[in-house]
């Protein structure tokens, strides 16, 4: 894959043995800071940068010799750009200075007591006020050349001396672009701010000493008490102190912060939540100490203090007490005290400004703009040196560049606008994709030079509904056809179960509970006795929760309550663990009620089973798994049940040949796997168990690491039950649209804030990546192996856990040294997708950003996980900064916002997670699939009709610079121009506008054809339509038609040489509309009938304004003779001019075509 990137030769050895990655990372790990390992692997790094500490990394010698490189040359040849930039940022930081971000002492209640002033609680997209609009709308329109350009042409014409024609043949133009830019912008700002103005102006329950009130959001202040109701959007950082719910927790939708539509639970504090009234919280003095606003959203702390309490009453706070701004409640109502407003917010620190986005094509015309005004000042220097430099030459030569002007012409910046406002227009009334909305209407033709697409996972590409599709025992396997016989096995289980439980009432529960903790010989356990485990096990391994709708509100299930099936609703933390219990639900156990110390079951014949929770240890990224500890109210029984990732619990279930192939096989479906298990436990065991877990809880050292211990103490030997497989519905027609993309040449990334498999099996099932094609995972979570032994003492058992996790904790790249070796290991391997996540990722980029962009960018695609909203901006940053080519980012919640923001062209859709990213976008689209049609087809057409338009635009400059240059060569070299202003005017309006403009309706490649063969559409990303090459093409043909025109008409009208305007004029018009037609690919009604428009307004010009076709002013009394143009030789004088100066093109053009196709004619004959 990386053959030809210039790496540091390896070490040469004869004979020598296959690097073995692996082994070479634990010595990496065993030897601290060892460089014999990572000399074996250079990386374009010398030996001297890797004896440096991580901390010199800017003193490597790749950064000496860019300051060595740093002279007169430099400053030169552009350094001089690089220090005014410098400057200038420096200015703006100093009158830009932040106030600097800082821990708060909040009272609960108390907003006065607060000894700092905070932001105001305000949304603002806004990008100028009432005294920043015009000088900021003016300076984006002329930081850009060509309008600058315009702008010292129409003011020269204030100075007599360098007037050469009328002020409104240089003021109209100008004049018109600015009010069409300005209108334009003041409508989007307009837009904004009342999306901004709907925003604040929502009301909210605030909680004071004379009861609840209404405030708007922007009013809210810090140290508030909020009542936030049952979805409804929580307008600022809150910590939770109280619930509506008995339980003391809620759910909440966190889709708009970080896109991922798993409901969160979040737990009030507890001090708080156990008053008896809500009064209450103004009869107790208490303060909340909080960190300083951070960007990470999944981390915090602080702490709850109540001091009229004796003693002091402290609870420590983390991220499961806080609600932040932009999610929305969806259980119950809550309580919460306000620390973070505005711009402190978590929601809007991870937010990116929005910035004016300007398309490659118009950079690539200012480009031209530039090379045609070093062409018009040599052409005038050449036309004063040939007159002898005598007088105020300085003079006459800026008068010559006044008169070939028209080679950058100002109708170029109107005609392209227009052209963008009806693409859009196109792509909004396209039948197809219904819905799609045009935002940003100036880069239409960026949606044709794609070659990166970024997009996310969650609502994008999945619609994030888990479907329940594989259980597998290890013998026999039940798909989606086959589930009936796992109900009918369920209920002939519990049927039997009935009857024994009746039968062997008088032997006391006690007796059974003893008998079952005997471990006896092993039988072999028929295929409904494990079905009837593995079910069990499913609905009773999750942390999901059975609400009830009633009377509008939403309950939690009650032991007196009815468990009807028809209103009930599962809340989780994750949609896979709501698929799973809606499918034991299915095939007849229901999970009827949870709380946080016990939940029921109830089985097909519709008796209540209750277990009482007595340990619960959730999933984490570390982990990798979830268990529990249950106990069975009937027979006592406790069993520790298991469920997780492969690769977690591969090492700690029994010994079985099975799992790790269906995984595989399941995994290649592009299902989500999650192996299930469990344990019986003794009262012994289990006590002693709970001992040494409190004691462990209690430690002040290494508390994480011992309570882990003393868990995977327990993870030793369990039972295999089964395994699950669970697919994530994917978007409409997502295979066949990234399939579509792949063809156009578009590498796409997804970029997700959710879990390593989770973004892997999607990456797989939509076929993003393709099943033959390899996997490289940054850094791999190794399976550890355990020594073989047939009996383990507790001791062991705690050492080996100690062992594993501490082993478990370098499976991330954490400094530079691993991220080195990983580099060096991805190197070698050939056509295959990366994954990694994002704190790997952040490392490599740290120190070895320009090898990895280049490594990753080979890919055929990448995969981010675990990516907040800033890092997935900073990818798109980094690929717009490390390659010349353009990017897009696709999404549809609020935590996309950034990432759409920052890309070259940003698309939003519409979806579950709202409006926030499709109003963000540039684009906005229904679904994903959409996309497929959006870019080869109209992102081709705009591309395409915008390259032709401006090159002909500039063509119908150049044509009449040259004939002006032809004009002065033969009149003594005097700048005097050859047509009147009104003549030039309705040259670039009435006479070719209409024609000219009608080519934003033509097309090479009709849409059919263009998702048929999406491989067209990598000819766009090379740029060959607008380029030098085509533009010195256009500078020929000008410069000969110019010369035929102009010389023709001095020749053939000799002896009318008074008539000459009107010939020369003439000639150029029809010359104008034959080459429409000979640009045109495939004729729009419309073109006819703008060819015939203007051609009869130049005839009825003629015959009305026939005193401006004379040389010179009117004033001299040259008219144009109307019996002069009636007559024959005019007629055929004039035609004769025109067929020559078009007739070998039309040739060139035709023989092109025979000997010579484009791809696109190709297919389309």
């Amino acid at each position: 894959m990386a053959d030809g990137i210039p790496l540091d030769p390896m070490r040469k050895s004869s004979r020598r043995s296959p690097y073995n990655y692996y082994s070479v990372r634990h010595s990496r790990f065993s030897v601290d800071d060892e460089p014999s390992s990572l000399d074996e692997m250079p990386l374009m790094m010398s030996d001297e940068a890797l004896e440096n500490d991580e901390s010199d990394y800017q003193t490597l010698p790749r950064a000496r010799v860019d300051r060595r490189q740093r002279g007169l040359g430099w400053f030169l040849l552009g350094g001089w750009r690089v220090l005014c930039g410098s400057c200038c940022d420096c200015l703006v930081r100093m009158c830009r200075r932040k106030k600097e971000l800082k821990a708060r002492t909040v009272w609960l209640g108390r907003p006065e007591k607060c000894d700092d002033k905070f932001p105001k609680n305000s949304i603002r997209n806004q990008k100028y006020n009432v005294f920043t609009f015009v000088p900021g709308v003016l300076y984006q329109q002329f930081k850009f050349f060509l309008n600058l350009y315009f702008l010292v042409v129409a003011c020269s014409q204030f100075v007599p001396s360098l007037k050469i024609g009328y002020l409104y043949t240089y003021w109209a133009p100008l004049g018109f672009v600015l009010a069409v830019t300005m209108v334009r912008e003041a409508v989007d700002e307009v837009r904004r701010h009342q999306r901004d103005k709907e925003m604040n102006s929502q009301l909210y329950s605030k909680l004071t000493l004379r009861g609840k009130i209404q405030v708007k959001s922007s009013d809210i202040q810090v140290g508030d008490l909020l009542i936030v109701e049952k979805n409804q959007r929580i307008p600022a950082d809150m910590i939770f102190l109280r619930t509506s719910e008995r339980n003391g927790a809620c759910f909440i939708r966190t889709d708009q912060l970080d896109g991922e539509t798993d409901w969160k639970l979040k737990v009030a504090v507890g001090c708080t939540q156990q008053l008896p009234a809500l009064g209450d919280l103004f009869s107790i003095s208490a303060f909340v100490f909080a960190q300083k606003p951070q960007l990470d959203i999944h981390s915090f702390e602080g702490n709850f203090t109540r001091d009229d309490a004796d003693p002091q009453v402290h609870e420590s706070l983390s991220i499961e007490n806080t609600l932040w701004a932009s999610t929305v409640v969806a259980s119950g109502s809550v309580i919460g005290v306000v620390i973070y407003t505005g711009k402190e917010t978590r929601s809007v620190l991870n937010t990116s400004y929005a910035k004016n986005k300007v398309g490659l094509l118009d950079l690539e015309l200012n480009r031209l703009t530039k090379a045609l005004f070093l062409a018009q000042l040599v052409l005038a220097i050449v036309m004063e040196a040939l007159h002898g430099f005598v007088g105020l030459w300085f003079r006459n030569v800026f008068r010559f560049v006044v008169l070939f002007s028209y080679i950058i012409p100002i109708s170029l910046r109107v005609n392209l606008d227009m052209g963008k406002a009806a693409y859009g227009w196109m792509i909004m009334k396209d039948e197809n994709i219904p819905g799609t909305v045009v935002r940003t209407s100036t880069i239409p033709e960026e949606l044709g030079r794609l070659v990166y697409l970024l997009t996310d996972k969650t609502g994008t590409l999945t619609q994030n509904e888990m479907i329940f599709k594989r259980l597998h025992l290890g013998t026999v396997s039940y798909g989606t056809d086959t589930m009936d016989e796992i109900q009918s096995h369920i209920i002939q289980s519990y049927a039997q179960s009935c009857q024994g439980a009746s039968s062997g009432s008088t032997g006391g529960s006690s007796t059974a509970s003893q008998k079952s903790q005997i471990p006896g010989p092993k039988v072999r356990k028929s295929v409904s006795s494990r079905i009837h485990e593995a079910v069990k096990a499913i609905a009773l391994c999750h942390n999901v929760t059975p609400v009830y709708e009633s009377c509008g509100e939403t309950e939690t299930a009650e032991a007196d309550q009815d468990f009807s099936d028809d209103n009930r609703t599962y809340q989780a933390s994750s949609p896979d663990e709501v698929a799973l219990v809606r499918w034991t639900e299915s095939v007849g156990l229901t999970l009827v009620n949870r709380d946080l110390a016990s939940l029921q079951l109830k089985t097909p014949a519709g008796q209540i089973l209750s277990f009482n929770i007595l340990q619960m240890f959730p999933f984490t990224s570390e982990s990798k798994r979830m268990g529990i500890i249950v106990r069975e109210e009937t027979t006592g029984n406790i069993t520790f049940y298991m469920k997780g990732a492969d690769v977690a619990m591969a090492t700690i279930v029994q010994y079985n040949d099975w799992l790790e192939e269906e995984c595989g096989n399941m995994a290649r479906e592009g299902l989500r796997t999650l192996v299930v298990a469990k344990k019986s436990l003794s009262e012994e065991q289990y006590q002693e168990f709970e001992s040494r877990y409190n004691q462990a809880k209690l430690s002040i050292h290494d508390r994480a690491l011992k309570v882990a211990a003393v868990v995977e103490s327990l993870e030793r030997e369990l039972e295999l039950l089964c395994l699950t497989g669970v697919e994530d519905q994917l978007q409409a027609d997502v295979r066949p649209t990234l399939e579509l993309l792949r063809n156009a040449g578009i590498k796409i990334w997804m970029l997700t804030g959710d879990k390593l498999e989770t973004a892997t099996c999607i990456a797989k099932s939509s076929h993003l990546v393709s099943r033959n094609q390899d996997i490289h995972v940054f850094r791999p979570v190794c399976a550890f192996t355990a020594p073989k032994s047939e009996k383990k003492t507790e001791r062991d058992a705690f050492s080996l856990a100690e062992a594993e996790l501490q082993h478990k904790a370098i499976k991330l790249v954490t400094n530079r040294g691993e991220a080195h070796l990983e580099l060096n290991a991805f190197r070698r391997k050939h056509d295959c997708a990366l994954v990694i996540s994002g704190d790997s990722l952040e490392v490599c980029l740290r120190y070895y950003e320009h090898e990895f962009v280049e490594l990753a960018c080979q890919c055929p695609a990448v995969v981010c996980c675990r990516c907040s909203p800033t890092q997935k901006a900073q990818i798109v940053t980094l690929l717009r900064q490390h390659t010349a080519n353009r990017t897009c980012a696709i999404g549809d919640g609020g935590n996309d916002v950034s990432m759409i923001q920052a890309a070259d062209c940003g698309i939003g859709i519409e979806g579950k997670e709202g409006k926030q990213a499709s109003l963000a976008a540039d684009f906005s689209i229904t679904q994903f699939k959409h996309i497929g049609r959006l870019l080869v087809v109209h992102g081709r057409n705009s591309y395409k009709r915008s390259a032709a338009l401006g090159q002909f635009v500039m063509h119908r400059g150049m044509i009449i610079s040259a004939m002006q240059a032809v004009f002065s060569s033969i009149f003594y070299f005097a700048s005097v121009p050859l047509y009147q202003g009104f003549l030039m005017v309705g040259y670039a309006t009435i006479y070719t506008m209409f024609p000219v403009f009608s080519l934003v309706l033509d097309q090479d490649v009709k849409p059919e054809m263009a998702l048929l063969y999406p491989e067209l559409y990598k000819d766009l990303t090379k740029g060959r339509s607008l380029s030098f090459k085509t533009f010195l093409v256009w500078v020929l043909v000008s410069v000969y038609q110019g010369g035929i025109l102009m010389y023709g008409a001095l020749l053939l009208f000799e002896l009318e040489f008074v008539h000459v305007v009107a010939i020369s004029f003439t000639a150029l018009v029809l010359t104008e509309l034959l080459m429409v037609a000979l640009t045109v690919r495939t004729w729009h009604w419309l073109m006819v009938l703008a060819e015939f428009l203007s051609l009869t307004c130049y005839l009825a010009s003629l015959a009305f304004l026939n005193e401006y076709f004379g040389i010179g002013r009117v004033s001299f009394g040259a008219f144009l003779d109307l019996a002069f143009i009636t007559t024959w030789p005019f007629v055929w004088k004039v035609s004769s001019i025109t067929l020559v100066s078009c007739l070998p093109l039309y040739i060139i053009k035709y023989l092109k075509r025979k000997f010579s196709p484009s791809s696109y004619s190709k297919l389309a004959s």
